[in-house]
């Protein structure tokens, strides 16, 4: 049984927060509005993000930043992945020595093209640092429907540390070192979401489905070992499986985003329908870049990335997937 504070009490942090509580864990949950917290700690919902899901008795809620950091060493980041850089500086003077910081986010930041991890091992100076990813869909997980996922961290016994915190009967958490592979897999796979959905959007059936899903889950891998990651990430519940509840799931922002766009053409609509952070969205560009860095040709990726920058129609994007030459199949080629 530990102490844990999760930074960021939206529909995400919340989610987790009760994860954490049924591990049998004591938990602080940070957030920015007042209105949620109170709604927590009194009536033990957060309506305006898991609807009227009861959240556990024991869970606290706070907006002290003095009081969350002072709960714990132990920091589950749970906010917008472009906002981590920012949020991490005005953090850093309160942490605790010895910290440990848990990131559950999945995306690039845009400016640096840095992962999450890289981030906080800049800003906060620090080892202690650990991911969990993999198939979680907030809305299925919060009714604690069995799910898996991945604790990732660069020695095992972080890995395995995390792995605990998180074990439940229904949140089956397996361990890996390989950092970079899973943190990886779990941005691009926003950026695929993003793609199937704008197929979706645009009339497309199960077959077109298919295809994006199964050579976007190719450029995982190319690029994933481009960068010597762990190939076997790739295959794992930080690549295929995440890649499967994202693409597969209405409940997926990327692939919902994905829908509005495709049907409407327009990012301004999208943004409007969807009033949520997509990772996908934002995080296209600089996983493109990334794959240029390294050699890498992913064009599904690159069209989603031209279509988000309106460079091109979701009508001309599927046109110019179709129109690749195609070579033998091959997992990684």
């Amino acid at each position: 049984m530990s102490k844990v504070v999760v930074l960021g009490a939206g529909q995400w942090g919340s989610t987790l927060a009760q994860v954490l509580c049924d591990a049998g864990n004591h938990v602080l949950l940070w957030g920015r509005n007042q209105e949620v917290v109170d709604e927590i700690n009194n009536k033990h919902t957060n309506t305006h993000y898991l609807d009227n899901n009861t959240l556990p008795v024991g869970l606290k809620a706070t907006s002290n930043l003095r009081e969350a950091f002072d709960y714990s060493n132990i920091y589950v980041l749970a906010i917008p992945a472009q906002t981590l850089r920012e949020n991490l500086k005005i953090w850093k003077p309160l942490v605790q020595p010895g910290a440990i910081y848990v990131s559950t986010l999945k995306g690039i930041e845009v400016s640096t093209m840095s992962r999450m991890t890289e981030i906080i091992h800049e800003v906060m100076e620090t080892e202690n640092i650990a991911i969990i990813t993999g198939p979680n869909l907030a809305n299925e997980l919060i009714l604690r429907q069995p799910a898996g996922a991945v604790a990732a961290a660069s020695t095992m016994a972080l890995a395995e540390k995390v792995q605990q915190l998180f074990a439940t009967p229904y949140y089956r958490v397996y361990t890996s070192v390989d950092v970079l592979g899973c943190e990886l897999a779990g941005a691009i796979k926003s950026v695929i979401a993003l793609a199937v959905g704008i197929s979706i959007g645009l009339g497309f059936g199960e077959n077109t489905q298919a295809m994006l899903i199964t050579r976007g889950l190719n450029e995982v891998a190319r690029l994933c070992a481009a960068n010597n990651a762990d190939p076997l990430s790739a295959a794992g519940l930080a690549g295929m499986g995440d890649l499967v509840a994202s693409c597969g799931s209405p409940l997926s922002r990327n692939r919902t985003f994905g829908e509005v766009l495709g049907r409407s053409g327009s990012m301004d609509v999208a943004r409007t329908e969807v009033a949520k952070t997509v990772e996908g969205v934002a995080s296209s560009s600089a996983i493109l870049e990334i794959a240029h860095r390294v050699g890498v040709e992913v064009p599904v990726i690159e069209a989603v990335a031209d279509v988000v920058s309106g460079l091109i129609t979701p009508n001309e994007a599927l046109d110019r997937l179709m129109e690749i030459t195609t070579k033998a199949e091959n997992f990684i080629r």
